[in-house]
This record gives structure tokens, C-alpha cells and sequence, in this order.
């Protein structure tokens, strides 16, 4: 069964952020809590209306056609994609076929065919006994088609490139391609074969999770390979995934674009982008922000573990803070490494665990992180004023000193203690001039409890040491 390779190519769909839709003035508002109160005459297909191109729309997907490093067209022109069924009150889809908006690219490294506009179809609900209804208020949303190369050779890859491809989105900001809401959506082309010509091929359609994704593909590789190893034959056809039981199911033979009776649509007219000025590939590369993977490079620059590199670019809040933290606190690598520690188990603690969190202000934190370098904090003190600084939002060498937890680390001070200790511990102190090293940790955590914790156990170790040779 290994001399199987798969091949696997994606159709990725994502509803775009603008203000109205696609062909119409209506409110791209799609999860409006009120079942068709976003539509008019032009989404709904009455008589006599005509379609206007949404201009931000079409930037949108360049924009992304230039964060995937794409072609970007100069000539486009919108088709129709006809076919019958409730979610497309015209009876057609305005989408585009032969000059789609960018051709190319890569993303993960995985070559891309092509990034399209379109408009997305109605929501439909079919669990109402014997009838269904539907939604038009997400009929006309602005929603871009990008699909892949078939290079992809394993369902964990195309996790990863679904995963990063949201992140882009967010990102640049053109879709919140939430996929629990069916802002992104993923249908998978699956073959395998045991030579270099493609075998036959099945599409796994409406895949709303990441977790849905890797699973459908995998059952699906498992699934033709048993079919073929069984002496069968795959039939190329659409699949729908059953997440209950964790596996695929036949919905209808595979359309073919033939099927589709693709022309151009009439009553929408051709671009031609170069005569646009904030279309151009210098515009849009000027309104760029910084890109999930130059974020990476910046980071790993810095020293930080890739682990943590991921955490910093996937959860973009939280990467925002520390780019702010290291404007005030620098780039020197120690410190950096610290404020990334705190940042990434401590304050993510508090984050994820608080029924209200805010992010303090950065020089607190930087503030915090300083003490913590020179010594003013130990690590117990050092978690405790993040508490009370993210609690309080104030000072963290004021709250430290307010509740005590300011570390000890005057020799006059301690050489007190360390002398308590001596004379309370003699056994102690005799197994360690006996050679027993382990002894010399018991006094010092004698020295922390009788501090409560305030002591610097490094000026402990120091002044017992003196004391004990």
C-alpha cells in the first residue's frame, strides 16, 4: 500500500470584507440574525436588473495576488458558470473562467493555478423535514476562488497550507475567513496512483474545519487505495464528509467545465486594470502590511525558538504586544529571550484562564522584564507581580515593592540569615563540609523559607559558601 503517492490539489473559497455585495448595494452582512433582510432586486435576479462590479472587491483579490507573489491580469472579464439549483436565484453564477484576476503564485512553497472572483451562492438548510429553506443574505457576497497545483502530497500539508493561507487573509485583512461561520471554505481534488500519470480523481466539497480537512483527505487516500487494492475502480465523482462518522459519502458524478456551459457574462463589462491607478502591482505592494512569513524571518533573527516564532505569528494580538515590547525594551538577545518565556506561558496562563484580560501597557511588562534581568525578582516574585500587574495595570516595581516581593540580594542583609541558618543546622553544615554538594541546596532553600521567597538564592549560595570553607 505504500507504493502509493497521492495527489491531492485544492479549491479554497473565502468570502471577502467589503461593504456591500458583489453585483449590488446590498449590506455584505451574511450571518445577519434576520433570514433574508440583506437582498434586492439585482441579488435576487428580478427582471430587467444589471450587475455593478465591486471595485474593492476585485482590489482585494489582487491584493492577495501580490502577497502570493501572482500575476496579476491586465485584461479580466467575468463569466457565467450556469446551472440549476435554489442557491442561485439567476439560475447562473457570475464567476470567471478563462481570465481570472491572477494566475500563479505560491504559497508553503505549493505552486498555485489561479485566484478568481466570483459571488457566492445562498445559505441553504435542509433539516427541516420535508422542505428546505433558504437564506439569500449571503447570495451576492463577494467570495474569492484560489486553487492549487496538484502538488500536495499529504493531508497533513494541506492542513498546514489551509492554515497559513487563513493567517494571509487575516493578515492583509481583505476576509475574517472564520470557517466555523463558512467564511472559508476547502473542497479537496484526491487521486492516487503507483505511477507518474494521475489516477482517477475524487472532490471532497464544503470542508469547514482544519481538523475536517486532514481527515477527509486521509480517509479518502485510505479509501482508494483499499478500493484499488480490492481489484475496483475509483469513480470520479463529488463526496460530501460525514463528521460524525468520520468518513466520506457520494453526493453526485463530477461536473465537468463542460458542464458548466461557461460564456462570458454579457451584462458585466471587461476590465482592463491597467488603466486603474490603484490597481497597479506598486499600489498595492505599497499598502502591503508585513507578511506572516517575513514576520517568521524577523523573529527567528531575534533568536526566538521556532515554537515560539509560531505562537508570535499565528495569534496576531499577542504578536502585536511583543513587537511593542521590543520597541521599548531592544533587541538584545537575553532579554528578548525573556520577554518571550513571560509572554508565552505566563501571560498566555493568565490570558487563557481570566474571564476578563487585558494587555497591560508595554512598559510595564518591559519594566517587569528588567527587574527580572537585574535580579530584583525571583522567578516566583516574578510571576506573582505579573499577576498583579496585569490585574492592576500599574507599575510592576510598584506593586512588587507594595507586596513584598522585591528579591533580597544585600550581603549585609542576608549575612544574618545565613548565619541563623549555620548555627540552626549544624548536621547540615557538617555533610557539607563532608563533601556532600547537595547539602549546600537544603540550607539555601532554608535561606528562601525564612526570606518567604525574597532572598537571592545566588547571594545565598555565595555568602554560605564563604562562610562554610
Amino acid at each position: 500500500m505504500n507504493d502509493y503517492t497521492p495527489t491531492i490539489g485544492l479549491e479554497i473559497h473565502a468570502e471577502l470584507k467589503t461593504h456591500s455585495k458583489m453585483f449590488c448595494g446590498c449590506e455584505n452582512a451574511p450571518h445577519s440574525s434576520e433570514p433574508n433582510s440583506r437582498i434586492c432586486p439585482v441579488c435576487m435576479a428580478h427582471p430587467g436588473t444589471l450587475p455593478t462590479i465591486n471595485k474593492q472587491a476585485v482590489k482585494n483579490v489582487l491584493l492577495v495576488g501580490v502577497a502570493l507573489e501572482g500575476e496579476l491580469a491586465d485584461f479580466t472579464e467575468f463569466d457565467r458558470k450556469n446551472y440549476f439549483y435554489p442557491d442561485i436565484p439567476k439560475g447562473y453564477q457570475i464567476s470567471q473562467y478563462e481570465f481570472p484576476l491572477v494566475k500563479g503564485g505560491t504559497l508553503l512553497g505549493i505552486a498555485l493555478t489561479r485566484i478568481h472572483l466570483e459571488e457566492d451562492t445562498a445559505r441553504s438548510s435542509h433539516d427541516k423535514g420535508d422542505y428546505s429553506l433558504v437564506d439569500y443574505n449571503r447570495a451576492g457576497v463577494p467570495l474569492m476562488e484560489l486553487v492549487t497545483e496538484p502538488v500536495i502530497r499529504s493531508a497533513e500539508e494541506a492542513g498546514r497550507f489551509a492554515r497559513e493561507l487563513q493567517l494571509l487573509l487575516q493578515t492583509i485583512g481583505v476576509s475574517d475567513a472564520h470557517m466555523e461561520k463558512g467564511e472559508m471554505r476547502v473542497e479537496a481534488n484526491i487521486s492516487v496512483s503507483k505511477t507518474k500519470q494521475f489516477g482517477t480523481k475524487t472532490e471532497v466539497k464544503n470542508l469547514n474545519s482544519f481538523r475536517s480537512v486532514e481527515r477527509a483527505i486521509a480517509y479518502e487516500i485510505e479509501r482508494h487505495i483499499k478500493t484499488l487494492e480490492a481489484g475496483g475502480v475509483v469513480e470520479q465523482e463529488t463526496r460530501g464528509w460525514d463528521e460524525g462518522a468520520e468518513k466520506t459519502f457520494s453526493q453526485r458524478k463530477k461536473e465537468s467545465s463542460d458542464d458548466y456551459r461557461y460564456f462570458p457574462e454579457p451584462d458585466v463589462p471587461k476590465l482592463q486594470l491597467s488603466l486603474v491607478p490603484e490597481f497597479s502591482y506598486e499600489q498595492l505592494k505599497s499598502e502591503m502590511p508585513e507578511l506572516p512569513r517575513e514576520k517568521r524571518l524577523r523573529f527567528e533573527r531575534l533568536g526566538i525558538k521556532p515554537e515560539d516564532v509560531a505562537s508570535l505569528v499565528v495569534d496576531r494580538e499577542l504578536g502585536t504586544f511583543f513587537d511593542a515590547v521590543v520597541q521599548e525594551l531592544g533587541t538584545e538577545r537575553e532579554r528578548v529571550i525573556l520577554a518571550v518565556n513571560y509572554l508565552t506561558s505566563d501571560l498566555q496562563g493568565f490570558r487563557l484562564t481570566r474571564e476578563f484580560f487585558r494587555f497591560p501597557q508595554t512598559e510595564y511588562f518591559v519594566e517587569l522584564i528588567e527587574m527580572i534581568a537585574s535580579g530584583e525578582l525571583s522567578s516566583r516574585g516574578a510571576k506573582d507581580t505579573l499577576a498583579l500587574v496585569i490585574e492592576k495595570n500599574e507599575s510592576a516595581k510598584k506593586l512588587a515593592s507594595e507586596a513584598g516581593l522585591l528579591q533580597e540580594s544585600s550581603s549585609d542583609t542576608l549575612e544574618v540569615v545565613v548565619d541563623e541558618i549555620i548555627a540552626q543546622n549544624t548536621d547540615v553544615v557538617a555533610d557539607y563540609k563532608g563533601g556532600n554538594e547537595n547539602a549546600l541546596q537544603f540550607l539555601i532553600g532554608q535561606g528562601m523559607k525564612k526570606t518567604k521567597g525574597s532572598a537571592n538564592p545566588g547571594v545565598l549560595a555565595g555568602l554560605l559558601k564563604e562562610k562554610l570553607s
